[in-house]
């Protein structure tokens, strides 16, 4: 069984006790003995221990020879020593600890430290500098979409987002250099202009009809098999006349055209029956027509009556109001709500024109390119993908970069060709100058001639 160093010097110091009271004579061990080592440094002043001299065979009789042994601790404190708490003051780096001899004398400080110099005390002196206050810089004006606040007579009241004049202008100014499917080929411009004004608002809210979930072009190439196919052009008594598969055939590109083509016939004989042939004249009685929602509704009165309403908000108008943070809404109806609240009447009925054709052309459902959107660029819009941006504000330098060195190229190829030409120039007015001597002789060699002269 193995025991520790301590256990074993434990036992050693046990039976040389227990001999020694026998009269025994203890040999020494020739083993490390950490109580042996200590001893020897006790007694190694010429004097002998008392187990050294049982040793010899002579016992120490002398007091002065007999020496108190103290204990020997081998990593093991005693009680007392576990009492007495440690002092937690550190030492000072100047200050000396002293040393004892054998004896338990304390020596002299020259004893100890025979060449130790006199401490310097250094004095540090701190100033102290007046601080100014400095101003805290100006905070970026935050971008704060529409706001709802209840006014004192109890009414909520919506404020509008606070750059949305910027934003606005923006965007109007960069939709008038990218054109757009809907300024060609929108609803407001597939009625006939030969038509009476009674077939063009029908017309009208034909092409509106099959405009949902259906593409511009799409719609305009439907509309044109229904004006030119039917038989007295597009009217509310041709689409009674015509027969249902024959009328969803020619519409068949848009989606949903059976539902579409079920829901205009109806819209036909309501129209036929309660409104003499024409569109009803009301928000409410457009809205009563299968078929027709609101965004459909506010966008015919605008263009068949020319009465703006309420804003007809798509999937595009209300998606991108969403992107740059003018409002969080669920549907196109909450969008028009708020819209409606803050944004002025005279706005109504351009934003939808506005905003699908920058739906259709940069701001694209899928893979916006937020590069070429003035508001990505100037960090307006918080909905702009910033990699895209990055990238195209790379690309256009390098691109300036480029076509300023080809520019600079054809400045260099247009000035060399104006010095060939004046040099031409001046070859031509020295030959018409010349003597009639010299015809016939080279160039180079009249031009010396002149020279010399």
């Amino acid at each position: 069984m193995r025991t520790s160093r301590i256990s074993q010097d434990a036992a050693r110091a046990l039976r040389s006790t227990s001999l020694r009271a026998k009269g025994k004579v203890v040999e020494p061990d020739d083993s490390r003995s950490t109580s042996g080592s200590l001893q020897t440094f006790q007694y190694g002043r010429g004097r002998r221990s008392p187990d050294s001299a049982l040793a010899d065979g002579h016992p120490c009789t002398s007091e002065k020879e007999l020496l108190p042994i103290e204990p020997i601790h081998d990593g093991v404190q005693s009680s007392s020593d576990q009492a007495t708490p440690r002092s937690t003051r550190k030492r000072k780096r100047d200050e000396v600890t002293p040393f004892k001899d054998g004896t338990g004398k304390q020596l002299s400080a020259k004893a100890q430290s025979p060449k130790s110099s006199p401490t310097v005390k250094k004095t540090v002196v701190v100033k102290e500098e007046a601080v100014t206050p400095t101003k805290p810089l100006p905070r970026k004006p935050r971008r704060a979409p529409a706001k709802r606040v209840l006014s004192p007579s109890g009414d909520v009241k919506i404020d509008a987002p606070s750059n949305w004049k910027e934003m606005y202008s923006l965007v109007k100014e960069m939709r008038s250099r990218v054109l757009a499917p809907v300024d060609t080929v929108g609803c407001e411009r597939l009625a006939d202009t030969q038509a009476s004004p009674k077939d063009q608002r029908f017309q009208t809210l034909v092409a509106l009809m099959l405009s949902s979930q259906t593409k511009d072009t799409v719609t305009a190439v439907a509309m044109k098999r229904l004006k030119e196919e039917l038989p007295g052009g597009l009217t509310v008594q041709t689409v009674l006349t015509v027969q249902p598969d024959t009328f969803n055939e020619l519409i068949g590109k848009v989606g949903f055209h059976n539902t579409k083509t079920k829901n205009i016939i109806a819209a036909a004989g309501i129209l036929a029956r309660d409104y003499g042939s024409d569109i009803p004249s009301t928000i409410e009685g457009l809205t009563s027509l299968p078929g027709v929602g609101p965004k459909m509704g506010y966008l015919t009165m605008s263009a068949a009556w020319g009465k703006t309403e309420g804003i007809g908000v798509d999937v595009h108008v209300h998606r991108i109001t969403n992107l740059w943070g003018w409002h969080q809404t669920r549907n196109p109806e909450e969008t028009r709500a708020i819209l409606e609240a803050w944004l002025p009447r005279e706005k109504w009925h351009e934003i939808n024109t506005l905003l699908v054709g920058l739906g259709q052309t940069i701001c694209t459902p899928v893979a916006r390119k937020c590069g070429e959107c003035v508001l990505g660029q100037r960090g307006l819009c918080p909905g702009a993908v910033r990699e895209k941006v990055k990238k195209a504000k790379i690309e256009k330098t390098v691109e300036d970069a480029v076509g300023s060195k080809v520019q600079e190229q054809q400045i260099k190829i247009e000035v060399a060709e104006d010095e060939n030409v004046s040099e031409e120039v001046d070859a031509k007015d020295n030959i018409e100058s010349s003597d009639i001597e010299d015809f016939g002789k080279g160039l180079r060699r009249r031009s010396g001639r002149l020279k010399s002269a």
